[in-house]
Parts: structure tokens; C-alpha cells; sequence
């Protein structure tokens, strides 16, 4: 058996699975974790918050420091629109970006078409039904299909549309993968590590799944935040779970 180091050598070699959730109310609060975390174990997403607030520039300061960077705006508007804002974020030199699948594939394929205008081409991935949605929450809105059978519908819109991927559920990453191949790119969010009980703490995610058990589910990326972003020691917490990551892949190899 490996030892926690030898993983974790062996992690940086291999591309990371693991995207920390930079979910701060200013870009002071967020760089001093960054800061305390390492490029070669985890990638790093920058919301709508941080990004209202910080601006572009903070994304490219990220870059600098040899991170890659999820940039999670989830635009949904007319194709035009939509298409100059995800060149306009290419151009920033972001690892991955995305839209909401509900726009459309007349959308979604406008977007495509400005991320490869762009000086370089990031992962374009799609939003299916938001983790902290639940049925209730779905039939609000009109939707009278289960979350799967939603999920699973715009995936596969996703998919024809020309995306890299799509955000979903880790619950919902078996079926997409066994329905849309290997190649597809699933970004799970609601990621939660077992505590010390061996419970899982939910937030305010309806639907949320461990590392291991996401990636034996098909998850491609795993999103993190609170776990990590709110603990005394956050690389020590980033390192345990990238060593859980790795063994978990290491069986599914």
C-alpha cells in the first residue's frame, strides 16, 4: 500500500480532479486561501460573486499564479449575446467555462462558436438542473418530468449542441456516462467528504455524494468548496481528498 505522500506525488503527475469553490465576498478573502493551496492538486472556480466584485482581472491574476480556472458565470441569454460574452471569457485564458443548457442548442452552439474564436479554446460545458434544486423545486417551474429524466435530456442537447460537457449531479453521472460515452466532461458540484461519524454534511445541496463515490458514478471534475474553503487547514483537507481521489481512480483503472 502507498503511503499518503507517495499518492500524493503520484496525484501531481495526473491531472487533477479536484475544483476548489472560491466562493468569497472579495478577492482579498479568496487569495489568502489561494495562497495556501497548490496548482498541480486542485483547479479553482470563480462565480458570479467573487467575479462581480474582483473583475477580470482577479482571474488573470489566478492564471499567473499556475492555476487553472473554472470560470462559472452560466451564461443564459440570446445566442448573440451569449456568444461574444463566452469569446470575451476565452480570451481571458480560462481552463473551462459555461451556460445554462436551457438556452437552447441555437445558443448553446452560438457559444461554441465564440469560444472558438478565442485565442485559445477552454472546456465548454453546460448547466443541466442546478444541485440545489429537488423535485418540488422543478415542478415550480413547470418541469413535471423527474430531475434525472431532465438531467438526462438536456445532457444529451448538451452533447448534440457540440459542448465538451455538462454540470450535473453526481448522482445523475452513472446514467450520463453510460449514456453519452466516455469523452463527455461531467463537472459535479455538491461534493461532500464524510465526516469523522462517517455522515456526510448536505449545506444546502439537495443532492450531494462523496469523491470516491462520485468518481466510481463517471464524474470527469469534482467541485469542492465549504469543506476545503472552511477549514483550519486547507491544503491538509485538499491533500486528503486528492489522495482519496487517486485511489479511487487507481481502482477504476
Amino acid at each position: 500500500m502507498q503511503n499518503i505522500e507517495s499518492k500524493l506525488q503520484d496525484s501531481k503527475i495526473q491531472d487533477s480532479r479536484i475544483i476548489v469553490a472560491l466562493d468569497y465576498a472579495n478577492n482579498a478573502s479568496a487569495l489568502n486561501l489561494v495562497n495556501q493551496l497548490d496548482p498541480s492538486l486542485c483547479k479553482l472556480k470563480v462565480g458570479k460573486e467573487l467575479f462581480t466584485v474582483a473583475g477580470p482581472q482577479f482571474v488573470e491574476q489566478l492564471i499567473s499564479k499556475d492555476f487553472k480556472v473554472f470560470l462559472d458565470l452560466k451564461f443564459h441569454d440570446i445566442p448573440n449575446t451569449v456568444a461574444k460574452a463566452c469569446e470575451a471569457a476565452s480570451n481571458l485564458g480560462v481552463w473551462m467555462l459555461n451556460v445554462h443548457a436551457s438556452g437552447g442548442s441555437a445558443m448553446m452552439q452560438a457559444a461554441m462558436e465564440g469560444v472558438s474564436k478565442s485565442k485559445h479554446t477552454p472546456y465548454l460545458i453546460a448547466v443541466t438542473v442546478l444541485t440545489s434544486m429537488n423535485q418540488t423545486s422543478l415542478s415550480e417551474i413547470g418541469i413535471d418530468t423527474s430531475i434525472e429524466d431532465q438531467v438526462l435530456k438536456l445532457a444529451k442537447l448538451t452533447q448534440t449542441s457540440g459542448l465538451h460537457g455538462a454540470v450535473c449531479s453526481a448522482q445523475e453521472a452513472q446514467i450520463l456516462r453510460r449514456q453519452l460515452g466516455k469523452e463527455f466532461c461531467l463537472v459535479t458540484p455538491g461534493i461532500r467528504p464524510k465526516l469523522g461519524n462517517g455522515q456526510v454534511n448536505q449545506d444546502d445541496q439537495s443532492r450531494v455524494v462523496t469523491p470516491a463515490d462520485a468518481l466510481n458514478n463517471g464524474a470527469s471534475y469534482l467541485v469542492i468548496g465549504r469543506p476545503i474553503t472552511q477549514a483550519i487547514s486547507p491544503l491538509k483537507v485538499l491533500e486528503a481528498i486528492a489522495a482519496e481521489c487517486l485511489a479511487a481512480t487507481s481502482l477504476l483503472a
